[in-house]
């Protein structure tokens, strides 16, 4: 009698047996791998990389250029040429490119009325009067974004006269203050504002300041807002708020008190909104920058500047080439009208006190956007 016959199928993966009953039996064969290029799968390129790849081509340097520049630091070639060819074609990079195009367009018409401004042959500067009706200050400087140096306004202030390091040590030395300590260790000192907060005794911080050292690193600036501790409020009384410009039913939070040593420096930046900075004693050294020269100021974060405007390296900051900055000093009982937006730089020549003042009779808040680049 014959054996039953069994059927063998091979069907890739399976092979299937049929037996004499007519039972069916499923088996996987065993796969050998695909054949693959001897050359290993190409590794991820970091995040740090593919955010500068996408920086670059939204500023249009060429592809050969951003390939070369991985290259030199060492980046495979292959890699470095898939990595810049899947962020032309990206979506995201699309997008983005449609918003450079906006702020290009902005940037455009601000370098024009640079360059335009660049054309008069007198040096650029900023009006002197003695005072100027409210009227006047509206029409020509607030409304216009015009800066202006008043001369004669603060003759009712005692200030002038009382405010010596011995008046101010005998009424309020016993005083805790708040001041910016430190700073000459931290190149980014007014941006890490909080960093730099640090409480003393009045009476100690006028014996360093009236030292004779010439330092940048201590400071008593706006921030540290002491005008608005109780045991100060007497000196807004040395005060004549210019009913012309400014409320004084507004004072809360609105006029600042600077009292620092010879070589203190605020670094490069504007404010958020108009002000006036009074001098009572000593001579400060300001340099301002009309608002229209900001596409050459690299600013990177909030308000800030990131060039030593004292010091500039052109090489990493070409663009700043372009600025001119008008130059000035800020004597004892002058008062500068500083418009918003208005870049400036001081650097106090002599011990010095200043106030600035932000309460305008006028609107005086404004909405901005600010930005926060990583360097």
């Amino acid at each position: 009698m014959n054996q039953p016959e069994i059927k063998q199928i091979t069907l890739p993966p399976l092979n299937i047996t049929i037996h004499a009953d007519q039972k069916v039996s499923l088996e996987w064969l065993h796969q050998q791998p695909l054949p693959v290029n001897n050359q290993p799968p190409l590794p991820k390129l970091s995040d740090h990389w593919q955010q500068w790849i996408a920086v670059n081509k939204l500023l249009e340097f060429p592809d050969h250029v951003l390939v070369e520049k991985m290259v030199e630091q060492g980046i495979d070639v292959k890699l470095a040429l898939e990595a810049v060819n899947q962020a032309t074609n990206h979506p995201y990079l699309q997008a983005g490119k449609q918003f450079v195009q906006l702020l290009q367009k902005v940037e455009s018409m601000l370098t024009i009325q640079s360059q335009l401004a660049s054309l008069s042959e007198a040096s650029p500067s900023i009006d002197r009067k003695p005072w100027v009706s409210r009227s006047e200050f509206l029409e020509s400087y607030y409304s216009r974004n015009t800066p202006l140096i008043l001369t004669d306004i603060l003759t009712n202030w005692r200030a002038l006269e009382l405010w010596t390091p011995e008046y101010l040590k005998q009424n309020y030395g016993q005083a805790m203050v708040e001041i910016q300590a430190g700073r000459e260790a931290d190149p980014d000192y007014e941006i890490n504002l909080q960093r730099h907060q640090k409480t003393v005794r009045f009476a100690d911080y006028i014996d360093w300041v009236v030292s004779g050292k010439q330092t940048n690193d201590y400071y008593m600036v706006a921030n540290n807002r002491n005008l608005d501790r109780p045991e100060f409020k007497g000196l807004l009384n040395d005060l004549e708020i210019f009913t012309e410009y400014l409320d004084p039913t507004q004072t809360s939070g609105c006029i600042f008190f600077w009292y620092g040593p010879a070589g203190t420096v605020t670094p490069l930046h504007h404010d958020p909104v108009n002000l006036l900075l009074a001098q009572v004693s000593g001579r400060k050294l300001i340099r301002m920058i009309p608002p229209y020269q900001v596409p050459f100021l690299y600013n990177h974060i909030g308000v800030f500047s990131e060039v030593d405007l004292e010091n500039p390296d052109y090489r990493k900051y070409p663009l700043f080439q372009k600025v001119r900055p008008i130059e000035f000093i800020l004597e004892p009982g002058e008062v500068i009208f500083i418009p918003v937006g208005w870049w400036h730089h001081v650097r106090s020549l002599e011990p010095s006190i200043s106030v600035s003042m932000t309460n305008f009779v006028f609107p005086n808040t404004y909405e901005w956007k600010y930005p926060q680049v990583k360097r």
